[in-house]
């Protein structure tokens, strides 16, 4: 018999036999590919978990087996196709100059010709050089210069950018100039991380063209105040003069002036959601009757959704929790269309960390800080990265990952111009080493190196033009996918 269609003269005999009911041990006995069941084996061999400063070409090797044949081993550089082989011994090369230096998760996997395939076999290791975006990526530091201790921003449907500087001034950036008149300038408490610390813009901003504002008052004593204010109908540059509605007075301040959070998102439930910081007192993240060290919710007019899970008497302001034990919630994220929330909370003595947002949660602060302390009835962390290495370096949570206060998240939509791979994903950033990484999606908490800025950035954006946005304290910076 000749075989055709690639099969084996064996493989063409086992079909026929099959088709005819024979092969010598009845129906029982099995052997035909729609049979096999068992998956193979895959390690990857090379290089080596948590090797460190690699360069140049890398070539990776696995092994595999199964028992039948293994067709090919595929392999991944941070859940991207590198390649594969279909003959042992099994290996790609790929180009370490054409990734972004940083951490890296590489891996390997078997499949059999029926099929099947292996388990994932990874190292996580960590590229030298000095490249600051992968190939493929434009990073322009130079975007928009001339702000000054810039805190938040975001974006408006018509493409302007409402930047707030923690001196009071919330800025417009319009057709990638910044303007010179600010959108409002508000007196503001700027002592340690106080002023005018969050903004964000209603869903229907176009329509209703609101504005909402977190700063640090001084009026009746030093809190953080929650206003919404309307842009000017003839000139949407500008506040209308007299229209500010508080939202919010959250309690008298002490004498520390770090840990106020700041930022604000609409969740897709269409409520406000603002992140608050413990006021440097450990004990208000924990207490239900203060808003402090809290993820709070409201209703766009500023009442309190009866559905929160601490709500027992409307007119309360502990009414507004909706999630707590934060330490300082600086910056959050909401994923458009699930409405997912992920909070980055910033660490004190050895942890940064991302915490997912769920209704009624408690992340453990002052007892629990990223990994550590975690125990019943606390939501530990997705991902949180250290302030130091383990030992050896990578080894411990976070990977090769090291900083010291998170700053900025932003998901990145299914429908960007990033490459597939990178769509999904949950990038984020530290403000003192100054990365840009990216979270994983799906069940993988693995953090990929994305990109090193020039300066310290505070939040991150994806724009309406699928770039990715960081605002650093004097400028935004621009990543651009170059692929058409």
């Amino acid at each position: 018999m000749v075989a055709r269609h690639g099969l084996s003269v064996s493989m063409a005999v086992a079909i026929l036999l099959a088709a005819c009911g024979g092969g010598g041990g009845g129906g029982d006995s099995g052997g035909g590919p729609g049979d096999d069941t068992e998956a193979p084996t895959a390690t990857l061999t090379a290089p080596a978990a948590f090797a460190d400063g690699l360069g140049g070409d890398l070539t990776l090797t696995a092994s595999a087996s199964d028992n039948g044949t293994v067709a090919e081993v595929e392999f991944q550089i941070d859940g991207m196709a590198a390649g594969s082989d279909s003959t042992a011994p099994y290996a790609v090369t790929i180009a370490t100059t054409a990734h972004a230096s940083g951490q890296h998760v590489l891996r390997a996997r078997a499949r059999d010709a029926a099929g099947n395939v292996s388990p994932w076999s990874s190292a996580t290791v960590r590229f030298g050089g000095t490249r600051n975006v992968p190939a493929g990526f434009t990073l322009d530091s130079a975007w928009i210069g001339g702000l000054l201790s810039a805190t938040a921003f975001a974006q408006a449907p018509d493409g302007r950018w409402f930047v707030a500087q923690q001196g009071g001034a919330l800025r417009v950036v319009k057709d990638g100039t910044l303007l010179a008149t600010p959108f409002i300038t508000l007196s503001v408490d700027t002592a340690g991380e106080r002023g005018l610390i969050g903004v964000a813009l209603h869903p229907n901003f176009a329509s209703n063209r609101w504005v909402y504002l977190h700063y640090t008052t001084l009026e009746g004593g030093a809190h953080a105040r929650i206003s919404r204010f309307t842009a000017n109908p003839s000139n949407p540059d500008i506040v209308s003069v007299g229209s500010e509605l508080r939202i919010a007075d959250l309690p008298l301040l002490s004498s520390a002036t770090n840990h106020n959070g700041g930022a604000m998102h609409f969740g897709t439930d269409g409520k406000l959601y603002v992140g608050v910081g413990d006021n440097n007192t450990g004990a208000n993240a924990q207490s239900l009757a203060s808003p402090l060290g809290k993820l709070l919710r409201f209703n766009d007019d500023g009442s309190i959704p009866g559905d929160n899970p601490f709500c027992t008497a409307q007119g309360n302001l502990s009414c507004a929790v909706w999630a707590y034990g934060l330490r300082n919630p600086f910056t959050f994220a909401v994923q458009p269309g699930t409405g997912r929330i992920h909070i980055n909370d910033v660490g004190a003595a050895a942890w940064e960390e991302i915490d997912l947002g769920v209704a009624g949660a408690n992340y453990g602060w002052p007892a629990s800080e990223g990994p550590d302390g975690v125990g019943s009835g606390i939501t530990g962390p997705l991902f949180a990265y250290g302030h130091a290495d383990a030992a050896p370096p990578g080894s411990g949570p976070g990977g090769f990952f090291t900083g010291f206060a998170i700053a900025g998240g932003a998901f990145y939509p299914s429908s960007g111009n990033f490459p597939a791979g990178y769509r999904g994903s949950y990038f984020f950033a530290d403000f003192v080493t100054r990365f840009v990484a990216r979270l994983g999606t799906g069940a993988s908490s693995n953090a990929y190196a994305f990109a090193t800025l020039a300066t310290t950035p505070v939040d991150l954006r994806v724009g309406l033009d699928g770039a990715l946005y960081a605002l650093t304290r004097s400028g935004i910076t621009r990543i651009a996918s170059t692929a058409p």
